[in-house]
């Protein structure tokens, strides 16, 4: 049965699951719906009625924090070959996960310590658009091989104002993987800036 984790909880993924190498992260978050008058309505009609296009990335984070490479819709796998991800879908619309991500543990080199995994708006300074117009954002663990979801956590701090997410990461503990229920939002405009702050 999958664990419901708490803003900075963290849990083992791979202690007492030696066979575990391939997992799904599962990311997923609806518009608020909108109002067709009133203070609502004249607030997200603010946002020029455009869909709310998130965009899940991963930034695979080396020695001293630094950046070795992102995984995003422009470059859907890591160059050492170990994370992909599935495509952009620019609404997020519909139940379940909206994008994901496919790691294999196994493959994911020495060097690299972290995986971090970000949510930010596309064109979200044109568009006017904000978190605040984003509701029950999750990020999920899945065993790949077995389809067993193995940990969640559902984002349910006011985001008002941010425009990028830090649902979560996975990290190597020892010889053992880890993940963390993040839930920071920062005011970043796009996964430039963001991999800009680990040096690149």
């Amino acid at each position: 049965m999958a664990i419901s984790l708490q803003k900075g909880q963290k849990i083992d993924l791979t202690k007492g699951r030696a066979g575990l190498s391939k997992i799904l992260i599962g990311l997923g978050w609806d518009p608020v719906k909108k109002s067709g008058s009133g203070f609502l309505g004249g607030l997200f009609g603010g946002g020029g009625g455009s869909n709310i296009d998130c965009d899940a990335s991963v930034l695979l984070i080396g020695e001293n924090d630094k950046l070795e490479d992102v995984v995003y819709f422009g470059k859907k796998l890591s160059t050492c070959q170990s994370v992909r991800h599935s495509g952009d879908n620019i609404t997020g619309e519909g139940d379940g996960d909206d994008e994901q991500i496919f790691v294999d543990l196994n493959k994911v080199p020495a060097h690299i310590h972290k995986l971090v995994f970000v949510v930010n708006i596309y064109q979200c300074v044109q568009r006017k658009q904000d978190f605040g117009m984003i509701q029950n954002a999750f990020i999920r663990v899945v065993d790949s091989s077995s389809n067993t979801e193995l940990a969640n956590y559902n984002l349910t701090d006011n985001y008002a104002g941010l425009t990028a997410l830090f649902p979560g990461e996975i990290y190597r503990s020892g010889s053992e993987w880890k993940f963390s229920a993040v839930g920071q939002g920062t005011k970043d405009t796009g996964i430039d800036k963001i991999a800009a702050k680990y040096g690149r």
